[in-house]
């Protein structure tokens, strides 16, 4: 059994302008490992590279295909490593969704203008 909830880092642009590099996010991912977790398109997923397994991403959920989920970005100039390149991801790489966004003080204070 494992803790249901996952802090995330966001380190790239895929995911701009809905994530930013230095968002935080909280994931819910399946108590028991292998035990995929309900997702619905549109909802933004962590999951792993199906090539670099160590490699985590985050994209949207866009719509299921057979063998697995359609992911994309949200941001198609950056570049960005989605199912345009590898396919659908199989259900058993998908870690978790996307719960909510957050942002460090430090940033959020930063970012106020006055």
């Amino acid at each position: 059994m494992r803790w249901p909830l996952w802090r995330v880092a966001v380190t790239e642009q895929s995911m701009e302008p809905t994530l930013l590099p230095g968002d935080w996010l909280l994931v819910r991912r399946s108590v028991q490992a292998g035990r995929p977790i309900r997702i619905h398109p549109g909802q933004l997923v962590v999951t792993r590279h199906p090539e670099r397994p160590a490699m985590l991403l985050v994209k949207r959920a866009a719509r299921w295909e057979r063998g697995g989920w359609w992911l994309v970005s949200d941001s198609n100039s950056a570049g960005a490593v989605d199912s345009r390149r590898f396919g659908p991801a199989a259900p058993d790489l998908v870690e978790g969704r996307v719960l909510w966004r957050y942002r460090p003080l430090r940033r959020a204070a930063g970012s106020v203008r006055r």
